[in-house]
């Protein structure tokens, strides 16, 4: 197994995977500069078979395995009642009847499938391309780098890197992370190469063992995911987006000031958006029976303004 980097090497990242000023002092979109127009109509030349997969969980409301917390329901009418005669106020004269709800939830953490803007995270007091962290307020949220930055969604190619099959495992073991070389096996074993404005989805195969659970999931437990040498190569090809069916870090993550080193320096110096938590076994069934592992890779967050991120459902399309 490779040797992981130092934390004072990690730390050193923060300035030299830095895409601050890259782009302009006022970028808004990181590491999405990297999809051009051109890339968006290639990547609809991937649709041939006409399948789409969903990459996202089932939001259920109450009780949630590892939910953060519980996402709510509450109905505020309902259809219970209406065989009853003398109900009064209803529409179309007593006759027709209909359901609403309200929903709340708190989507960053390890239940809901979601996307990371570029507000989600700080260091050192300051978010993506150097905007102070107090622009992320109690009264008016996100004023920089809130999710509004891909209001028009993502379409570009992605590919899957599947590390649990390259391993002939079910599921990676807690303690055999991704390093950048097992990406590149996999690329050569699935006959792909990442390219810049590429979506990267890396399976470990834990939303499998996940789902196949008989109880509630642990979000606590130690997990694989991607090791924090994968910044610089990440970086190096320009990927636009990662997504994983983990929250993409390692955990523990073996560093004590750098936690989370893949969303900490990502996020903050790289301004890399995250997709946590996509279950990917169906993607992974379809990408062995059609023998492809690319495809047209679409996304598109709830317009929340002022919010850190978005509940999402990401889409391969064949």
């Amino acid at each position: 197994m490779p040797t992981p980097p130092s934390e004072e090497q990690v730390l050193s990242w923060f300035d030299d995977l830095s895409n601050w000023g890259r782009w302009g002092e006022d970028d808004r979109l990181g590491t999405l500069n990297h999809l051009t127009p051109a890339k968006t109509a290639s990547a609809a030349q991937l649709v041939r078979e006409g399948i789409s997969v969903s990459c996202s969980y089932d939001i259920r409301t109450g009780r949630q395995p590892g939910a953060t917390v519980e996402s709510q329901r509450y109905m505020l009418s309902t259809g219970l009642g209406l065989e009853e005669e003398g109900r009064q106020g209803l529409m179309g004269r007593g006759r027709a009847g209909g359901a609403q709800e309200y929903i709340g939830m708190v989507f960053h953490g390890y239940d809901v499938t979601h996307l990371d803007s570029l507000a989600h995270l700080f260091w050192d007091g300051k978010m993506y391309n150097g905007q102070p962290a107090s622009l992320v307020s109690d009264r008016q949220g996100a004023l920089k780098h809130d999710v509004l930055a891909v209001s028009n969604g993502v379409s570009t190619r992605g590919v899957l890197l599947d590390i649990a099959r390259l391993r002939g495992v079910d599921v990676l073991a807690p303690d055999d992370h991704v390093y950048p070389e097992d990406l590149e096996a996999a690329e050569e074993a699935a006959g792909v190469r990442l390219e810049p404005g590429d979506v990267l989805l890396m399976r470990t195969g834990e939303s499998g063992a996940r789902l196949a659970q008989k109880k509630d999931y642990n979000p606590n437990k130690p997990r694989s995911g991607y090791q924090a040498a994968c910044l610089p190569w990440l970086h190096e090809r320009g990927i636009s987006m990662i997504g994983s069916d983990v929250a993409q870090d390692v955990s523990p993550a073996g560093y004590r000031t750098v936690t989370m080193p893949i969303h900490m320096v990502g996020i903050v110096a790289m301004g890399l958006w995250l997709i946590d938590n996509c279950p990917l076994e169906d993607l992974a069934a379809t990408c062995n029976r059609l023998n492809r592992w690319e495809f047209q890779f679409a996304l598109a967050p709830i317009r929340f303004q002022g919010v850190t991120g978005s509940p999402t459902n990401p889409l391969a399309v064949f």
